[in-house]
């Protein structure tokens, strides 16, 4: 659906993970603007039908001063932002759509829209369900970090494999010994592929871990982001033959979905029904598959999660005689 940009508020906990998927959304609707809004306790447990009439305290944050021009939509994202999407919304006099990202346990008939990943149960009429999280990569910025990070990274052979490691999490946990066995399969890949690797930790992979893991993955042919100079992220991405990811993160995948590549999961300790959910979506799609030790080839095609929910919201606006 091509439309003239939406303003929007994009309203984070300063949660990465958050942002990056509000950012997502942003940049197919739009012109998006970042503010810290978020209600915490005791404000949290006023009844939800109060802050969609904008009777709730102003969000803790940074929004603009009263009397700023209303955006055309408020977007949360995580469990925090959702009653302010809703202040904003009711402050504005229902001009502000209400967009929240991810279940923040309201019911979900408070907001205009609400999208969550096909693993979460929550489900209704204004609902929209997404193969995987929203995210910012689109071919637009894989070709522009194809073209930066092309030079940087020319003297690799191919193939070359992006390895995208995460770490501590609920569900999961990135033990030294998880991160040998990771560090093993990978290197026993590159000697049976004759490929380079690209990796790049999180910073949820631990001091511990991250260490080892670098002292592992060291040697020719081998790019280790160690959180130095620019971040490589999207270039590994772009420039990759194959991407392997480990099995904590629904947001990573996701984002290696946008390449078409064939996405490999790395294992690691722990799991939970959700991700077991997740995973079981993605393979189905013919996205990803369990890493075996060895690159296979597949194709797909991406899912466009971000432009499916801002079509939503415009489809909402354009009923309301707004855009």
């Amino acid at each position: 659906m091509t439309a003239s940009p939406l303003d929007c508020w994009l309203l984070h906990d300063g949660k990465a993970g958050n942002l990056s998927q509000l950012q997502g959304l942003a940049g197919a609707l739009g012109e998006g603007r970042s503010f810290r809004a978020t209600v915490g306790l005791p404000w949290s447990l006023l009844p939800g039908r109060l802050w969609r009439r904008g009777l709730g305290p102003r969000p803790a944050g940074d929004l603009p001063a009263a009397g700023a021009r209303w955006p055309d939509v408020a977007v949360g994202a995580g469990w925090r932002t959702g009653r302010a999407a809703l202040w904003v919304r009711g402050r504005s006099g229902g001009r502000s759509l209400a967009v929240q990202i991810q279940d923040c346990g309201l019911d979900p008939a408070l907001f205009d829209l609400v999208t969550v990943p096909q693993h979460d149960r929550l489900r209704g009429p204004n609902v929209v369900v997404t193969d995987g999280a929203i995210h910012r990569v689109t071919a637009a910025a894989l070709a522009h970090a194809s073209a930066v990070w092309g030079p940087r990274l020319a003297h690799l052979p191919r193939p070359r494999v992006a390895v995208l490691i995460g770490g501590n999490s609920r569900a999961y946990r990135m033990t030294e010994d998880a991160a040998r066995a990771i560090a093993r399969g990978v290197l026993d890949l590159q000697a049976a592929e004759g490929a380079a690797l690209m990796v790049t930790a999180s910073r949820r992979t631990g001091l511990a871990a991250g260490a080892l893991l670098r002292q592992l993955l060291a040697g020719p042919d081998i790019a280790f982001w160690d959180g130095a100079g620019d971040n490589p992220y999207l270039g590994y991405l772009a420039l990759a033959d194959a991407v392997l990811v480990t099995a904590d993160s629904v947001s990573m995948p996701s984002e290696a979905a946008a390449t078409g590549k064939p996405v490999h999961v790395l294992p690691l300790p722990g799991g939970s029904e959700k991700f077991d959910r997740f995973h079981a979506h993605f393979a189905a799609l013919g996205i990803s598959r369990p890493f075996t030790g060895r690159l296979a080839e597949w194709r797909y095609r991406p899912p466009d999660d971000a432009g499916r929910v801002a079509d939503a919201v415009r489809r909402l606006l354009a009923g309301r005689g707004q855009r």
